[in-house]
């Protein structure tokens, strides 16, 4: 169980809520609990949203499991929670405009985030690195400055008035008339005609040329298959229109000798029977650092098939605190010697 259950308390779910549940209960109170539709709820809309904020957080959530409003993470930067509205925007998109100012909707249009998979491995994962890469993306011309063409060149397309689109109306029957709208052929959406002499020589009336961009992340201590990097702003560039994000999703190879369950290790070591038996102290693997992992068995304490070691702090570190592991879990494989390993002479003097 959790050492707090405040927050899951807030959103009205379990500890074992799926991220699916938990989104689910909150859209239901931001809803219901929006100082633009309750005015009086503004502390209740507030919890809501940071209860949210830390639970939909794998990371987050995981220690405040561990540790619950003492976390160390708090100090590190919880305290500067996000603007409850800020957290409902995310969620809810445009919808949010309809809460509010509705001015707040005359934002630029933004557009499409880049998704690319980075593939990485578990020893990239466990120390960290910092990665540099380059990404082909569309850029404002300079020469034109995104008009397309000279100054006083671009004019409004008559075909369909500046609009981008053309409305078609189909009469199907006596009283039936439909309407299809379309893509203007002419400017292809733009709204805007460039004539040909005065298209600009960059970027031929395209009003964005591709251009090769280097970029650099850091990949940080303890992230996890699956989890996201965003670079804000860092997708193609369109004029009068916000860029979206480049988003980098971790796609963690398959390690031969560790398998990893949230922050412990797991892994399978074969060892021989009179080790078993009789005890040892060695190193008994590699860690994914390049240290040896030393482990000492007491002789007299047995390890039988299927037996596992626990040894504390070896796991991966966790995110954002790397001082702090997870746990190895060591399953012994015990080697056993093949039939007839005794010849009848030495198993008389055996026994």
């Amino acid at each position: 169980m959790p050492h707090n259950t405040k927050h899951y308390d807030t959103l009205g779910v379990s500890p074992t809520a799926t991220e699916t549940e938990i989104k689910k209960a909150y859209r239901k109170l931001a809803i219901k609990y929006h100082p633009d539709k309750n005015p009086d709820a503004g502390d209740k809309f507030k919890d809501i949203s940071h209860a949210y904020e830390i639970l939909s957080d794998p990371e987050k959530r995981e220690s405040y499991d561990r540790y619950g409003d003492e976390d160390p993470l708090d100090v590190a930067g919880w305290g500067a929670a996000m603007d409850p509205t800020d957290v409902f925007a995310q969620l809810f998109g445009d919808v949010a405009g309809s809460f509010g100012n509705p001015m707040n909707n005359k934002r630029p249009r933004k557009g499409e985030d880049l998704i690319h998979k980075y593939s990485l491995s578990l020893e990239e994962l466990y120390i960290g690195k910092k990665v540099k890469f380059s990404l082909q993306k569309n850029v404002i011309c300079r020469q034109c400055q995104g008009k397309g063409g000279k100054p006083g060149s671009v004019k409004r397309c008559s075909a369909c008035n500046g609009l981008g689109t053309k409305v078609a109306t189909r009469q199907m029957g006596p009283g039936v008339i439909t309407q299809t709208q379309s893509t203007c052929a002419s400017c292809n959406g733009d709204g805007e005609a460039i004539r040909d002499k005065d298209r600009c020589k960059q970027c031929k009336g395209a009003k964005v040329v591709n251009e090769k961009k280097a970029m650099e992340i850091f990949i940080e201590k303890g992230m996890r298959h699956g989890e996201e990097i965003i670079i804000r702003g860092a997708a193609d560039e369109q004029p009068s229109i916000e860029s979206g994000d480049v988003v980098l999703v971790l796609q963690q190879r398959p390690h031969p000798v560790f398998e990893r369950q949230g922050s412990d290790l797991f892994c399978k070591v074969r060892i021989s029977l009179a080790e078993a038996l009789c005890g040892f102290s060695k190193i008994l693997l590699t860690h994914l650092d390049g240290r040896g992992i030393h482990v000492e068995q007491p002789a007299g304490q047995v390890i039988k098939p299927g037996d596992t070691k626990r040894i504390t702090g070896e796991g991966m570190p966790h995110r954002k605190q790397p001082v702090d592991k997870g746990d190895l879990y060591i399953a012994f494989d015990i080697e056993f010697p093949e039939s007839n390993w005794l010849t009848p002479e030495k198993l008389k003097v055996c026994f």
